[in-house]
């Protein structure tokens, strides 16, 4: 069997591969990294507010303000009030007008469910707590440098 590399150069190596993958996916719908991922969380859970993209994201509520203005201008996601509190906006996507990064996902898919199928049952529950883990990671890690943590 092969040595386990460093955990810290394997997140490294995951991470990088990640945010490159999502940076081409995001030039092929003319948007950034963080814009498509965005546009995905809102995609996901619509119709979202501000408050909930900014928690999902970790972003400022100003930062999420921006992203949501550039999502509108290129005609992904409109504003609407939320009809149980006219204070509130939500952020909807606009029918019709869903990012089509082609085939990346589903050939992202097929190639990932092709190596996953080496693993038994036992080996994929492993992986799953990691990647659950990994996530809730994280998610605390953004949460707090959006919060001004240090870095």
């Amino acid at each position: 069997m092969s040595e386990i590399p460093d955990p810290a150069e394997w997140g490294r190596r995951l991470s990088t591969a990640v945010v490159m993958f999502h940076e081409a996916v995001g030039t092929r719908l003319g948007l950034s990294a963080a814009d498509q991922r965005a546009l995905a969380l809102v995609t996901g859970e619509a119709p979202m507010t501000a408050g909930r993209l900014a928690q999902l994201t970790g972003l400022t509520p100003g930062a999420v303000t921006g992203l949501v203005d550039r999502l509108e201008r290129a005609g992904h996601v409109r504003r609407s009030p939320d009809p149980a509190d006219r204070r509130r906006v939500l952020v909807v996507p606009v029918r019709g007008r869903r990012a089509d990064p082609g085939d990346a996902f589903a050939e992202l898919g097929r190639d990932m469910a092709g190596f996953m199928a080496k693993y038994d049952e036992h080996e994929l529950a492993v992986i799953a707590d990691y990647v659950r883990n990994t996530i809730d990671v994280l998610e605390r890690q953004t949460r707090r440098l959006g919060e001004g943590g240090s870095a």
